[in-house]
């Protein structure tokens, strides 16, 4: 048997084992992570130069709330997002910390209404992508690239991806059990010491599955 082969095995063995047994306590026997699913809605993601043109020089964001990700956190400042059909969505919420570029992340429906063919892109992948112009209180900025639909993935430590026998780049599925569920393919693992395990879908993908009222959802390779 083939290592690779022989690693996966056994990751399924251990879930079995779990699912079998929760309350067993067994050498090699770890109780399945638990699993975090969340709807990102739109936002944006600005770098300290676009912060300034849309809220003045040296502004910096104010914390609204904690995100589930290490470090990351939903600030109080927003804008409006225009596009080329000069429609407008307005408040539109800056993730922080700030990043060395700039990214609007819309769902297919928000980005069908402005009027931009956003493509589906893992985050900070924004080379060829359209732009847009975004309206804070202090001016204006024009993006000439960086609005794309956010590809659904997942997040986790390398001790969760052990669990699941998946290494970074490799395609998950989240089944989700309700009165509306579904499944969602392709959803693409990011590892790291600073990842927690949190499945990112937008809301479109959301209300599809009527994720709020869903009864269990479940990663499976």
């Amino acid at each position: 048997m083939a290592i690779a082969e022989r690693a996966e095995v056994e990751a399924l063995v251990r879930r079995a084992v779990y699912n079998q047994l929760p309350d067993a306590q067994l050498q090699g026997v770890h109780a399945a992570p638990r699993l975090v699913v969340n709807i990102s809605a739109r936002h944006i993601h600005l770098n300290q130069a676009a912060l300034d043109a849309l809220f003045g020089p040296g502004a910096e964001l104010t914390v609204q709330k904690e995100l589930y990700q290490q470090g990351a956190f939903a600030s109080e400042q927003t804008v409006s997002v225009f596009g080329s059909r000069k429609q407008v969505i307005a408040d539109v919420r800056v993730l922080g910390p700030l990043r060395d570029y700039n990214q609007v992340e819309l769902a297919f429906t928000d980005a069908r209404f402005l009027g931009i063919d956003a493509p589906v892109r893992l985050s900070s992948d924004v080379a060829g992508t359209p732009g847009c112009y975004l309206v804070g209180p202090h001016g204006g900025l024009e993006l000439d690239h960086g609005v794309i639909r956010a590809a659904r993935h997942v997040h986790m430590s390398p001790g969760e991806a052990d669990y699941y026998g998946v290494k970074a780049g490799d395609l998950m599925r989240l089944v989700v059990d309700g009165d509306q569920g579904g499944v969602l393919e392709g959803l693409i693992c990011r590892i790291s010491d600073k990842e927690r395990l949190e499945v990112h879908i937008d809301t479109d993908e959301g209300n599809a599955i009527d994720l709020v009222h869903a009864h269990k959802v479940t990663l499976e390779k």
